[in-house]
This record gives C-alpha cells, structure tokens and sequence, in this order.
C-alpha cells in the first residue's frame, strides 16, 4: 500500500468571491491543473459545496484523491470543520462543513480538512516558496482584509516572543483604529473616493495609478502604513523574511518604495510570494502532508 503522505490529496482555496481546486500527487509539492470557480451567485450551503464538489472532481480528473484539505479565511473552528464567519459566507454560518463535504465524496468527516488561509500561504512559501530557507519568516496576505501568520524553523507558531495572539495582526491598534482600517481594500478605496471623488476598485485604481495622482497616493499611503505596520510586527520577532501576498500584492509596485521608506534600517527582507496565487493551494498540501496520525 502506498502511504498515505504520496497519496494524490485535493487542495482548495477559498477566497471572497472565488474558489480554487487542485489535486496534489507528490511529496514535492508539484499541483495539477488548478481549477476555479465562483460561489459569489450560490449564496447558499448547498451551492457552495457542489461548486466545492464539481471543482474537486474536475481537478482530480479520474484520479482517488486520500482527502482534502482546504484553505479558508476566519473566524472558522479548523478542527471540527465549522465556519464561524457571519459578514463573508453568512450562509456556512454553523454548518459542518468537514461532514458535509464527506458525504457528496463518500469519505470520512476526517478525510475532510482545514487550514487558515493565512496560515496555508505561509506554509506553501515554506513548502516551495520564498520562505524554503528562512529561520523565522512571516506571511502577510493582502486583500479585503489583512491576514499574517508567523513560523519558526519551518513550523506555524501561534504565541511566544515577537508574536501577537493567534499570530494575527489585522486587529491590533494602529493610530486612531485598528491596522485593517489602514490596510485593507477598503483603504484603498477610501483614500481614492477622499482625493478623487470617485468609487473604483483597488485594481482599477491601480490600473489609473500611472496617470491619476489621486490613484498613485492611495497606494502610497496604503504603503506607508504597511511599513509602519511591519515595522512594529518584526521589531521583536525579527524574520528572516517576511512575504506578501493576496490580490493587492500584485500591484506591489505602487506601495513597496514607500513601505521600504518606512522600514528604514530595518534589516528586513521584504519580498512578494513566490508561489503567487498558488501559495494557498500548496500550503493546503504541505498542512496535508505534515499533520501527524492520519489515516486514508
């Protein structure tokens, strides 16, 4: 019988308004065809776990995957499979979604994982990525929201010198609010609505940003906070390298030079995810490979 570590294992991604699927058949971390899907027009449970369903099908193409583990934003009980989250996907509010799922597979309730999205992107530039070499790294997912998740040695920490409560720093107090008041999308499209008049989306502002000095400054004021954000995160922790990524990353162009400005002789390595928007789906794997006691 082949372990269960170099088993094929189905990996997803749970975004805002998107899903993503692929299945993973090695120890090495290398992904299939990646799937995706949206779930923004389902707005119920039943719609959401056939798209889960269908996707899982179509990426893992005739083959038997072990399980599946997948990546989602919180609040969420991980280990029982429960989404706690009522202001995205309000309709899994509650549900069991490890049991659920298991049912349409034909598997286990424990054939069915989950990991922080967060966590899940750190692990993937751990796994394969930017963090392979890196003694203490930190992960900063930039998006609707703000996520972070810190690792020592290769391995996900949640408390201890240098890290604040759960590993998250969306919520911790920065100027007049809180940090994801000033870095987020919202942000963004405050600070363009404030100078330009106008509602645009953070990558349609960054699409003007070139010609709109309006589009230009929101991405360096949401820099500049990132830096100053950044600074305080690492000043105790002190990473090795700490790694962006989400949506808004892409346009990292438009808000790393006044980051850096912030960090000043911070001996930091700041850098943007390697593995892209696959880094969630390889983490998903990598949590898959390395939890202890499972058995298919």
């Amino acid at each position: 019988m082949t372990p269960e570590g170099h088993k094929p294992v189905l990996v997803y991604d749970v975004g805002g308004s998107h899903v993503s699927a692929a299945l993973c058949q090695d120890g090495a971390y290398r992904l299939g065809r990646v799937v995706s899907g949206s779930h923004a027009g389902s707005q119920t449970a039943d719609g959401f776990l056939k798209l889960l369903y269908s996707l899982g099908m179509e990426a893992a193409d005739g083959s038997s995957a072990c399980g599946a583990q997948i990546a989602v934003p919180g609040p969420f009980d991980f280990d029982a499979g429960v989404s706690l989250m009522q202001h995205k996907l309000p309709y899994l509010y509650g549900l069991n979604l490890a049991q659920l799922l298991a049912q349409r597979f034909v598997w286990r309730a424990d054939q069915v994982r989950f990991v922080h999205d967060a966590a899940a992107f750190l692990l993937g530039e751990i796994g394969a990525g930017a963090a392979r070499e890196a003694s203490r790294a930190i992960g900063i997912t930039l998006g609707t929201g703000i996520g972070s998740a810190y690792s020592v040695d290769g391995r996900l920490v949640t408390d201890g010198d240098g890290v604040p409560p759960g590993g998250e720093i969306w919520n911790l107090p920065y100027e007049d609010g809180i940090v994801e008041d000033s870095i987020s999308a919202r942000a963004i499209r405050r600070s363009y609505e404030r100078h330009a008049h106008l509602v645009a989306e953070p990558a349609d502002i960054a699409s003007k940003a070139p010609n709109d000095s309006a589009a230009a400054f929101a991405f360096s004021e949401f820099g500049r906070h990132l830096g100053s954000v950044l600074r305080i995160v690492a000043a105790e922790f002190r990473p090795d390298v700490l790694i962006l990524g989400g949506g808004i990353s892409r346009s990292a162009c438009l808000f790393l030079p006044p980051a850096h400005r912030e960090l000043g002789d911070l001996n930091l390595r700041l850098q943007v995810s390697a593995l892209g928007e696959e880094a969630a789906l390889v983490g998903a794997a990598v949590a898959w490979r390395t939890r202890r006691h499972s058995h298919c």
